[in-house]
């Protein structure tokens, strides 16, 4: 099997402690603007706050982290985006690949999150670093993936 590859950078995650007050000084100091299409995710205890500065090809997922908000099992990482067709070949391969998932375990395709706008995978490499491979062609991976196995995908929303 050739090396599966991450495809393009989608989104950076950072803790911040107020999601729309840090939206403002990305959009002030680097021309960020919040990305719309993603923005109902901020509405959901948890969710994120997507800024882009290239039109939403990539940005960055701004994460509330303070007193009151929920715990939340994203971590600081790394985000890249995939066609269907490549992400299902990722799950396809996940038995060979060996990913962890960062509590002592490795990922499958029963690992899929169902983000409503995506699927994604999360993983651990070696060392720690947290990734997440996202598909935005959420038709095809729900016709391809899910339903042809059966999945019932994780949900953290």
């Amino acid at each position: 099997m050739s090396p599966f590859r991450m495809g393009s950078l989608d989104h950076i995650h950072l803790m911040v402690p107020d999601r729309y007050e840090a939206a403002r000084w990305y959009s002030e100091k680097l021309g960020f603007e919040i990305v719309e299409k993603l923005e109902g995710w901020a509405g959901v205890d948890g969710g994120p706050l997507h800024v882009s500065a290239d039109g939403g090809r990539s940005g960055l997922a701004l994460f509330e982290i303070s007193e009151g908000t929920p715990a939340f099992t994203i971590e600081i990482g790394v985000a890249f985006s995939v066609d269907a067709a490549s992400f299902v070949a990722f799950a396809d391969g996940l038995a060979e690949l060996q990913l962890s998932d960062g509590k002592g375990g490795t990922i499958s395709s029963a690992s899929i999150v169902d983000h409503d706008l995506c699927y994604a995978f999360y993983f651990e490499d070696p060392y720690g670093n947290a990734f997440e491979l996202d598909c935005y062609d959420h038709a095809a991976v729900q016709r391809d993936l899910v339903d042809k196995q059966g999945i019932t995908p994780v949900r953290f929303w």
